[in-house]
This record gives structure tokens, sequence and C-alpha cells, in this order.
């Protein structure tokens, strides 16, 4: 078998450092970073989000490597590094064919990173040489090279099918005898992703419940009486239903837009703190959307107007929840006294947003922590904020795989769809919860565009 030589684009290292001990595989595969990656990286390390961290951490990686050896060619040079898992070396070429233009700066980088690969593939002779990227326009400039070009493996994965929500046929004489029943007795074949259940019977009754440690729970209206926004539709109600029994530590829901998921989350987590079983809620989202590649809003701690628009769906909540109650008790409506409202919200419930630039050194204890839009959120983001929630904390993960705005980042490998896959098995230390919302309800301008557009993503 051939050695392989794998080209190492930018956005390789900046979705997850241990993407380069995967590629190595012990040493077996080589690692070629070119030259314009080492000034992307450099660029790269003074933003205070997850992309600066992760070029800090290679700048890391290469300062304790140990020089083998530099091998000068004609046109080029090869530095030669090595630790106990990689063999890497840096290629540099003393002139480059592509020009660097500001207005293309990221084409301009990509043609130069690819002229590296075609010296790389001359280089190593006799190997197999893989350009390696998630950017599909580089692997594109990369064939025209007549380069083999690959994406991470991870990114040609299966998201597993979810049974959350499951559909048994039952006598309805039963039904009044299901409440705490032992769910093996109902059902032989639960296992532990069907979180929720629809009983049943031939004569067209039906109740509906979740499972709490292997037992049933079934749902009632009741369960949401002391609410002042209620859920409206079945899945919504199970949703708040498993919050507020408050005998999860995870809740992680895939959802599409207007579905109504924060909504639920911070008003389930609002009665939760009312009952006295948590102090407050820390809201968090990441930084990194659908901008220009790589690019980032440079937030600094403090700088809450930079920040605002990625806690806007969080005011909208919080401004929908102000008026319900001030309609509630006969208030008028204007916009002092729905300022005033939402600090009073604010202030009452201890709401505060995190970023995750923030969470390093910090432990959150007797909050509900709501992590939204996390599809654009990866796994060394997720196990930041998960591991800074000590026991006393109760952790909503929320976001769509319909919605990837992170460019290194898609349906494969990003947090929202780790922690989905983890509700296949029982986890020793925490009890988890998941479900699909996929009802949006927004209104009539929601339910045309889900019916028009979803109609036309499921014909491809």
């Amino acid at each position: 078998m051939k050695e392989k030589i794998y080209v190492i684009d930018t956005n390789i290292i900046l979705q997850n450092i241990q993407n380069l001990i995967r590629v190595s595989d012990k040493k077996t595969n080589k690692i070629v970073i070119p030259e314009t990656v080492l000034l992307e990286l450099e660029d790269k390390k003074k933003l205070t989000n997850e992309l600066g961290f992760y070029a800090r951490e290679f700048a890391r990686l290469l300062a304790k490597m140990k020089i083998k050896e530099v091998d000068y060619k004609s046109g080029y040079k090869v530095v030669k590094l090595f630790n106990e898992q990689i063999n890497l070396n840096i290629i540099s070429k003393d002139t480059y064919e592509s020009q660097i233009e500001q207005s293309h700066i990221s084409e301009s980088n990509d043609k130069r990173i690819i002229e590296v690969a075609v010296v790389a593939q001359d280089y190593y002779k006799g190997a197999q040489t893989i350009f390696l990227s998630l950017d599909v326009y580089a692997r594109t400039f990369a064939l025209f090279k007549g380069l083999r070009a690959e994406t991470l493996h991870d990114d040609k994965s299966t998201v597993p099918n979810f049974e959350f929500f499951k559909y048994i046929n039952l006598n309805s004489t039963l039904f009044n005898s299901l409440e705490q029943t032992d769910i093996y007795e109902i059902d032989k074949d639960y296992n532990y992703q069907n979180f929720c259940y629809c009983f049943q019977s031939d004569d067209g009754n039906k109740v509906f419940a979740i499972i709490i440690n292997e037992k049933i729970n079934l749902l009632n209206e009741s369960d949401f009486k002391a609410l002042n926004v209620k859920p409206v539709n079945l899945k919504q109600k199970l949703f708040m239903k498993a919050i507020l029994t408050n005998m999860y530590d995870l809740l992680v829901i895939d959802a599409k837009a207007g579905s109504g998921k924060t909504l639920m989350s911070i008003v389930s987590a609002m009665r939760l703190i009312d009952l006295g079983f948590y102090d407050k809620i820390v809201y968090v989202r990441n930084s990194i959307e659908s901008l220009d590649k790589g690019a980032d809003i440079g937030y600094l701690a403090g700088n809450d107007e930079k920040f605002r628009i990625y806690n806007m769906a969080l005011s909208d909540t919080l401004e929908f929840i102000a008026k319900k109650q001030l309609r509630k008790n006969e208030n008028r409506e204007n916009k002092e006294s729905i300022e005033s409202k939402i600090s009073e919200l604010t202030s009452k419930y201890c709401i505060e947003t995190l970023w995750p630039g923030e969470a390093r050194g910090r432990t959150l204890n007797s909050a509900i922590v709501i992590m939204d839009e996390w599809q654009n959120s990866s796994e060394k983001t997720t196990q930041l904020i998960l591991s800074r929630l000590d026991e006393s904390c109760m952790a909503i993960v929320i976001g769509s795989n319909r919605q990837i705005d992170n460019l290194y980042l898609n349906k494969y490998n990003n947090g929202l769809t780790t922690l989905l896959k983890q509700t296949k098995k029982k986890h020793k230390e925490l009890n988890m919860f998941a479900i699909e919302l996929e009802k949006a309800v927004r209104g009539k301008f929601a339910e045309f565009t889900e019916r028009i557009f979803e109609k036309n993503r499921n014909r491809e």
C-alpha cells in the first residue's frame, strides 16, 4: 500500500485541530502544511472566538515539535517536523504563480495552497498525495491541477435515524393503569431513544407520555396550568413536560425554524425557577454565523451592542412573554411598559447571556443553560460549555440541522448532531431527553414557506 501524503487546507485545522491527529493515523500518513496555511492561521490567532482558539492551539502544537531537517530544493523548501503523533512537513515556495488580490484574498490563498499541493505530489514521488479541504471550491481547484481531493470522512458519515416518538397499539381499558408503569411491560422492544409515546387503541382513543427512568409519565393538560405561555401542539407539550418534570439533566432538541423551541425553553425554565429548583437562566449562542468565510464580529467582553445581534432570539422571546403578561394583567402595551416588563423578567429570573469565549475558567451552578442554534457550534465548543456546568444545572440544547451557517461544520459533525447521536444509549453520568419539533407555529408566513420550500427540499 502506498504511503499517503495529506496536504491540509486551513479549514481542516480551524474545524478541529484533532483532525490532524486523526488524519495522521499514528504516523501512518504524512501531514503537509502549505506556507499559506500558516499565514492564514497566524491571521486568525488574534480572534477571540473558536477559530482563534484553534489557530493558537496549532501554534502551540508547532512550538512543541522537533525539527528533523530542512530540505532545500530548486524553487521551494521543506521543513520536516515530528512529535510522538504526527510527521508534519511545511512546504514554502520561493515564488508563486498566483498573485495575491485583496478583493479575492480567499481565492488567491486557495490557489497558492493548491500550488504547494502540486509541489508535494512531485516531491513525494511514489506516494499518494491527497488534498484535504472542507471547501468544495478549493477541492475543485485541486482537481483542475490533476490532484486527488477529499473532504473529511465525517462529511461522508450518516446521521442515524432516530425514533424519539413511538406509537404503540393498546387496548384502551389499560389506559388508566399506564401512569408509572414500567415501559417494558407495555413495549418489550423499548430502547433508550424512545423518549415519547403515543398509546392508541382501535376505538380511536389516544394518550401520550414521556419515559422517565423507564417509567411511563402521562401527558396531562394540568402540566401547563401555571404557565403564562402554553404549548400549542403535541410535540411542544412533550418537550415542555420533559423540562418541567426536572428529571432530565440534558435535553437535546432538533427543531425547524418557527417551531417555538427558544420560547418553550425560556418559559419552562422560568417555571422551574419559580418553583425554586434553579436560580438563573444562562443563554448561550456561538458568534459564528452566515458571515464571510472565517469572519467574526470581533466580540470583546462587555461589548453588548456588538454582540446584540446574536441574542435577538432571546430578546424577541422576552418581548413576547412580556406582552403576554401585560395583556393578562390588562395593562396597557406601549414601548415603555414592554421594556420595563422585559427588565423585570431579566432581573427576576437572573437571565444572563454567555458567549463561548467567556466560558473558560467559569463554573456555572444552579442554572438552566440554554444552548441555542447549536448546529453552528463544534464538538469542542459543546465540550467547553457542558464542562462548565456542575451537578446543580440543567442543559437544554436546541438547534436545526436545516440551518447550518458555520462554514466549518456540516450536519454530520456539529455539536447538535453529536449530542443527538448520544441519545441512542443510556449514560451513567446523566439522564438525556430528545425530541424533534417539526411544526412551525409562527403563523401563515411560516406555514407558507414550510409548504413551498420544504416540499422542494424533499425532492432533492
